[in-house]
C-alpha cells in the first residue's frame, strides 16, 4: 500500500491495517519477550497491569497485594527501566518502520514527534470485553460536544502491532468524523451496530486507528494475544493530548527510560521525543482521567 493510500484510508475510515511490517526474527524476539513479560505479570512481579474486569485507569491495586490476582487482560509500560525486556521493545517502539508509517500520517518531521505509551494486551484469564467507546470522549457527550471534539486534529498515531493472529478489535469504519447516530448511543455497552466490522490482523500487521473512532474489544480466554499497543504524538497536540496520555502515569519514570542501546540519529530523536513529553507534563500538570468503567 502506497503512502498516500495509507493516509488516504485512515481519513477515510479511521483506521488502516499495513501487513507483515516485522521481518520472521523481529516476530520471534518481540514473541520471546513478550512470553517473559506476561509470565512476570502473571506470576505477581510486576505491578503496572490491566486488571479485569476494568476497561479505563486508573488500575488500582492494593498494597502488598497479587496485582494480578482476579486476572489481567494487558501489561503496561514496556518501555519502564525496571523492565526485563525494556530495550527490546524500546527498539520496537523506535523502530524506523514505525516512526516513518507515524510521520506520514501525522504529516510532520523527526522534530514534531513525541514519546507516548507503549502497553502490551494479553489473553485475559476469562473472556473479556470492553464496552462501546471513544477514547477522549465520554459516552455521556452531546452530539455538539462529539462534534467539536472530532473535528479537531487529531495529533497522535495509535496502533495495534499483532504477534499472534488477531480479531479483538471491532470498529465503526467512518465514525471518527461524525457523531453517534440513534443506534449507536442505544446500543448499550456490547449491542451490535450498523456497520461494525472485526478488523482482521496476522501476525506482524499492524493496525493505525484513529482514537476516538467508535470502538470496542472482544478478548477470549482460550486465544492467544500478544499484541503490542502504542501510541505516539505531535508536538501541537500538547494541551488536547495531554490527560489521554498522562493519565497512565508514565510522567512519573519517562525520564528514566533507558535509551543507550540507540545510536547515533536515532538516539537523539529519541531523547528529543521524550523531553517533548516531559515538557507536557510540565504545562498540563494534573490531568484526571478521561473516561470511567
Amino acid at each position: 500500500m502506497s503512502k498516500y493510500h495509507l493516509l488516504d484510508s485512515l481519513n477515510k475510515d479511521g483506521f488502516v491495517v499495513i501487513p507483515n511490517i516485522l521481518t520472521s526474527t523481529e516476530l520471534d524476539t518481540l514473541r520471546k519477550a513478550s512470553a517473559e513479560t506476561i509470565d512476570l505479570a502473571r506470576s505477581g512481579k510486576w505491578p503496572f497491569v490491566r486488571t479485569l474486569f476494568k476497561q479505563f485507569p486508573p488500575w488500582n491495586v492494593e498494597p502488598g497485594a497479587n496485582p494480578a490476582a482476579e486476572g489481567i487482560w494487558g501489561v503496561q509500560f514496556m518501555m519502564h527501566p525496571s523492565l526485563p525486556n525494556s530495550q527490546i521493545f524500546i527498539k520496537s517502539y523506535l523502530s524506523s518502520a514505525v516512526i516513518n508509517i507515524v510521520k506520514e500520517l501525522l504529516q510532520c518531521t523527526d522534530d514534531e514527534l513525541v514519546l507516548e505509551l507503549y502497553n502490551l494486551l494479553v489473553r485475559p484469564d476469562r473472556d473479556f470485553e470492553l464496552t462501546w467507546h471513544r477514547d477522549d470522549i465520554p459516552a455521556t457527550a452531546t452530539d455538539e460536544e462529539e462534534m467539536e471534539r472530532l473535528q479537531q486534529p487529531a495529533w497522535s498515531a495509535q496502533w495495534n502491532l499483532a504477534l499472534y493472529d488477531d480479531q479483538s478489535l471491532i470498529v465503526v469504519p467512518g465514525s471518527h468524523v461524525k457523531a453517534r447516530t440513534e443506534q449507536e448511543r442505544n446500543a448499550g455497552k456490547y449491542g451490535k451496530v450498523d456497520g461494525e466490522i472485526r478488523v482482521q490482523q496476522k501476525a506482524g500487521d499492524v493496525v493505525f486507528y484513529n482514537n476516538n473512532i467508535l470502538h470496542r474489544g472482544a478478548y477470549r480466554a482460550d486465544s492467544e494475544r500478544m499484541t503490542l499497543h502504542g501510541s505516539m504524538g505531535h508536538a501541537g497536540g500538547s494541551t488536547l493530548r495531554a490527560r489521554n496520555v498522562l493519565q497512565h502515569g508514565i510522567g512519573k519514570w519517562v525520564n528514566q527510560i533507558d535509551l543507550s542501546g540507540l545510536e547515533g540519529m536515532e538516539k537523539t530523536r529519541a531523547e528529543a521525543m521524550r523531553e517533548r513529553l516531559v515538557k507536557m507534563g510540565a504545562e498540563n500538570g494534573e490531568v484526571g482521567f478521561s473516561l470511567d468503567g
